[in-house]
């Protein structure tokens, strides 16, 4: 069969509605999507500019989530030291205490006193999270960009009582013996509370380096989901009157089309 001949008129008019409905297309595909750039062949500058923020946001938000299991590690032993120096100062109380006690009150403020360095070890044992437990002297390496390049390792101390630890190494039968002996538990005890002081101080200062760079990263996440929506993202309002200005004009192809078609059957008429 040959081809239908259409009139020049009805060309043009089938053309432009064709035209006229790819930008239909289009625009519906924005209005779905939010985007003006959905792939490579929109615009491959500002796709491929926009997947590489969006990428290393990505990364960045994975190292927001390690830098705040840091943030609560660091708690964790800050809990624990609280904790141990609320002991400490109890065990210096009944080292005073003994100090105008008789034997037998001494006897038995010998045995709090153990039963008080027993539980600072405890505490010292359930200071852990997630395996990490700074009051043994653990470590962690906190990293801060997606390539891990900068970064920061928290070391900890170590807190049980005792010569490798808070130097604490006075005992219930020290305390039950009085004399000098008060004199020496009572130094101690004084020493291992500087000592933790200072070591929070230090875990502190480390925990508001990890915090400073904690909010930098969520800032700047933030930065490079904006810089990719702004290349990728459509005008909402821009692409709804887009879509009616299309429409109308698809009417008016219709129209135009028809009244093209209306010219060619009224040749027709005239063998009629």
């Amino acid at each position: 069969m040959k081809e239908i001949a259409l009139t020049a008129s009805m060309r043009s008019n089938v053309v432009s509605l064709q035209l006229t409905e790819a930008l239909i297309n289009r625009t519906q595909d924005r209005l779905a999507t939010g985007k003006r750039v959905n792939s490579a062949l929109d615009n491959p500058t500002n796709f491929f500019v926009a997947a590489r923020h969006t990428q290393r946001a990505n990364d960045l938000v994975g190292r927001k989530d390690s830098m705040g299991e840091a943030i609560q590690t660091i708690k964790a032993a800050d809990v624990g030291i609280s904790g141990i120096k609320t002991l400490l100062e109890s065990a210096k109380g009944l080292v005073e205490s003994a100090r105008s006690a008789t034997t037998a009150d001494r006897s038995a403020l010998g045995t709090q006193f153990s039963q008080i360095l027993l539980k600072i070890n405890d505490l010292v044992e359930d200071s852990d999270y997630k395996g990490v437990n700074y009051l043994e002297n653990g470590s962690l390496t906190v990293l801060f960009n997606e390539d891990g390049t900068n970064a920061l390792t928290v070391t900890g101390f170590t807190a049980n009582v005792g010569v490798s630890g808070l130097g604490v190494v006075a005992s219930g039968a020290d305390i039950s013996g009085g004399g000098s002996a008060l004199d020496s538990a009572s130094s101690q005890i004084t020493v291992a509370l500087t000592t933790l002081t200072t070591q929070a101080s230090i875990l502190a200062s480390n925990l508001s380096v990890i915090s400073g760079r904690l909010d930098f990263t969520t800032d700047l996440v933030n930065v490079l989901k904006e810089g990719a929506d702004k290349l990728t993202l459509a005008d909402m309002n821009e692409e709804s009157a887009n879509m009616l200005a299309l429409q109308t004009r698809q009417n008016l192809g219709v129209t135009s089309l028809s009244l093209a078609s209306q010219a060619a059957q009224s040749v027709l008429r005239l063998f009629g």
